[in-house]
């Protein structure tokens, strides 16, 4: 299991951001483009560095309208883009009429730029049209579950929220997007990224006025733990109160954030309370003592001990630099 504060006092290592170009295509979902990048956006914020850097783009560099109606004006051609990381493919609606030689020219060109190829909603279908997964693994938004497989007999196609096979990721919808994006801040910054990005938007969240006796799926059990714990940061719960709220004992919930996480809820509800103090510092004039106070500490010299563990500096020399 991890101890969060000495992971967090090795040197960060000061790598470029992950190039990602996001191909645009005529009625692509607005929800599908907010939640592929939003999270990135949101993990950029929570870091205060840039770990992800995205260009829109088309592939005749015009406006693109939404289903909605909303155009976006992207940024280059796909032909024009040098490569990168990630190329999301976003065709969400209509998305039968724009398999045309072209994009698929355009898109078996693009995989030798791009490292992987993301099929966002709809667009495993083009992926799969240019070729590019044959022999592989993939899903789909699953109202086209079928015609996929019927149109591409090389494809193994499932009904999982998201495939990764290698270089090709495709993904089922616009939620499973959110999903996909929270799956791979986790693979590249950790853990707790990933949790501070969900509870940024919710992702997760147990309503406190809900039957205490409902029961949530396990794979949510550690983001509705998270969620309370962010609701309870000046005057923190016992780890088995947090249970009882999920209808689980500690040690059951002690269990799901090893199997999820690989810390305990204590070291992540610390980690929590003192990014909160973080924020404190960076954003308000507030003392040192009611930073301690709001983030749940009744002794500030016990906050900043805590806090130059974590932060390796004091929150005074913090707020200066």
């Amino acid at each position: 299991m991890h101890n969060w504060s000495q992971v967090m006092q090795k040197p960060q290592q000061i790598t470029p951001p992950r190039s990602i170009g996001v191909l645009l295509f005529p009625s692509f979902s607005n929800h599908c483009l907010a939640n592929a990048v939003e999270p990135l956006r949101g993990a950029n914020m929570l870091s205060r560095r840039g770990l992800y850097d995205w260009q829109f783009l088309s592939l005749d560099g015009a406006g693109v309208a939404s289903s909605s109606g909303l155009t976006v004006q992207p940024q280059a051609r796909l032909s024009d883009h040098p490569g990168g990381d990630y190329l999301l493919v976003m065709p969400s609606y209509e998305f039968e009429r724009h398999a045309t030689p072209t994009l698929t020219r355009a898109l078996r060109a693009a995989a030798g730029r791009f490292r992987t190829i993301v099929g966002l909603d709809t667009g495993s279908y083009l992926m799969a049209a240019a070729g590019l997964l044959d022999g592989r693994r993939a899903t789909i938004h699953w109202d086209e579950l079928d015609t996929l497989a019927e149109r591409f007999p090389d494809v193994t196609v499932t009904e999982d929220r998201f495939v990764i096979d290698g270089t090709r990721i495709t993904c089922g919808g616009t939620t499973t997007t959110f999903e996909l994006m929270l799956h791979l801040i986790d693979a590249h910054h950790g853990a707790m990224l990933r949790l501070e990005v969900a509870a940024l938007f919710m992702h997760g969240e147990a309503d406190p006025r809900a039957d205490p006796l409902t029961r949530l799926p396990r794979d949510r059990l550690v983001q509705a733990a998270v969620s309370i714990m962010r609701r309870n940061i000046e005057t923190p719960l016992p780890v088995g109160e947090i249970a009882t709220r999920l209808s689980l004992s500690q040690r059951g919930l002690e269990a799901h954030f090893a199997r999820e996480t690989g810390m305990s809820p204590r070291a992540v509800y610390t980690a929590l309370r003192l990014r909160q103090a973080r924020l404190l510092a960076e954003r308000t004039t507030l003392s040192v003592a009611e930073i301690a106070t709001r983030c749940g500490y009744g002794d500030a010299s016990a906050m900043t001990r805590a806090f130059r563990r974590e932060f390796g500096q004091p929150p005074t020399v913090y707020r200066q630099s």
